[in-house]
């Protein structure tokens, strides 16, 4: 296994990862634009093939989230999800934060937190912030 990192995603491919851990697939105009307006974006290739990534997005300001954490299942377990992160974690040192504070955020898949536990994230609730809290819009158009 030769992994490499790149930065871009097409539509198929983010599609495809997202089918393959039983994710919603979008539209291709609502996947192209969630693509296009993402502030930084990293994808895991091994060869030729797709087999991961994250996506970043941010007001510009102090709000970072991370999003489409997603590994392909024969890869999980690899050290691919611990890469992508760790390059995206960079990122948002490095450039976003640029020793400002961020708050950066994230949903994880459940039973999934030990894993981002090792890059700094805090399970929620705690005693001084509540759970997470989400909601679908049009679901089941």
């Amino acid at each position: 296994m030769n992994i490499t990192l790149n930065h871009t995603i097409s539509v198929k491919d983010y599609n495809m990862l997202r089918k393959a851990v039983n994710w919603l697939t979008l539209e291709e105009e609502q996947a192209r634009r969630g693509i296009d307006n993402t502030y930084y974006s990293v994808c895991a290739i091994d060869g030729d093939k797709t087999i991961g990534m994250a996506r970043v997005i941010s007001d510009g300001g102090y709000v970072v989230y991370i999003a489409d954490v997603i590994v392909l299942p024969e890869y999980q377990g690899k050290g691919v999800g611990q890469l992508i992160m760790e390059d995206v974690m960079k990122y948002i040192y490095e450039v976003i934060s640029d020793g400002a504070p961020v708050m950066v955020n994230l949903m994880s898949a459940f039973s999934r937190e030990s894993f981002y536990e090792q890059f700094g994230f805090v399970k929620r609730p705690t005693k001084e912030v509540g759970a997470g809290m989400f909601q679908w819009v049009n679901l089941n158009n």
